[in-house]
């Protein structure tokens, strides 16, 4: 019996094909013009690359910034797009795990606000390695802005304390 999947490996692509393919590399291109410094010096990339991302960066003309983008994409062609594409999964599995961490630490911040000593004493009983004094302090403080209808600048210390506190378990 004849396959069929056989055949279509011997055709040359079509224009449609091939258009879509370049597509999709300046979609990925896109995406790398979009990373911080830090996150694109992550990236498995060549000199060329980054100097056209770097480029596109100081470009204020839109029609020129959409034949940078273009280049970008034609430079794509020769880059490793799996090794590109396994790190930027990556920056969004962390950006994922940091939502994660910021709605623990403002659910657990509301309770322990709200339900008082028993919260804490839950808290503490699941999460032993936390600074006990520290996170006392801070739920003081919290309560005493929330008293006297103070900014909450403690209560946003007390988030980042539990979110920096998450972070830090997890890893």
């Amino acid at each position: 019996m004849y396959e069929y999947d056989d055949y279509d490996d011997d055709l040359p692509k079509s224009k449609s094909q091939v258009k879509k393919e370049m597509h999709e590399l300046q979609d990925l291109g896109k995406q790398l013009t979009e990373l911080s410094k830090a996150q694109l010096a992550e990236v498995p990339i060549d000199e060329d690359l980054q100097e056209a991302i770097a480029t596109l960066h100081r470009i204020k003309s839109n029609e020129a910034r959409r034949r940078q983008m273009q280049y970008i994409g034609k430079l794509m062609r020769s880059a490793d797009q799996e090794a590109i594409e396994s790190v930027l999964n990556r920056f969004k599995e962390r950006d994922h795990q940091y939502l994660r961490f910021d709605k623990m630490a403002e659910d657990w911040r509301k309770r322990l606000l709200e339900e008082g000593s028993s919260a804490q004493g839950e808290f503490f009983d699941q999460h032993t390695s936390v600074d006990h004094q520290q996170l006392r302090q801070l739920i003081r403080d919290s309560h005493r802005e929330i008293k006297n209808n103070k900014p909450p600048t403690n209560q946003r210390k007390l988030f980042r304390y539990l979110r920096d506190f998450f972070i830090q378990e997890a890893d």
